[in-house]
């Protein structure tokens, strides 16, 4: 048989384990909460950094974008003034050119072959006869 002094022991120990819980858990879900509450803040902090980071280099690109437009205007009015305030129809036609092969760089446009002619108007089939379409009602 256990001698008594030693149940005794388990028993007070026992007891002061269930004291110490009763007191230290609630304590320790306070200090739990305040450290999530604090990392939570500090979270917030950081994605608000973030987004003001992002709107600055937004805010920075949009005015790198406007020089470029001035700078683009200013060559353009440059431009108009080598030609004395009027672009020939050769030159408007270059200008037509040159945009069609952009677009088609970007793959916006199919390959295009372009036949200058009167009015900028380009020939899509230079193959097909005048009468070939067949009229309504034949």
């Amino acid at each position: 048989m256990k001698s008594p002094a030693l149940l005794l022991g388990l028993l007070i120990t026992g007891l002061l384990v269930i004291v110490v819980l009763m007191f230290g858990l609630p304590r320790y879900n306070v200090w739990q909460q305040e450290m999530a509450g604090k990392a939570e803040m500090a979270k917030a902090e950081q994605n608000r950094k973030i987004l003001i980071e992002e709107a600055k280099a937004r805010l920075e690109a949009e005015k790198l974008n406007a020089q470029a437009e001035v700078e683009r205007a200013k060559g353009m009015a440059e431009a108009m003034k080598l030609e004395n305030g009027s672009l020939n129809e050769t030159y408007n036609q270059y200008l037509f050119i040159r945009t069609l092969e952009k677009l088609a760089d970007k793959g916006d446009l199919p390959q295009i072959i372009y036949v200058p002619s009167q009015g900028l108007l380009p020939v899509m089939d230079i193959n097909k006869k005048k009468n070939s379409l067949p009229l309504s009602g034949e």
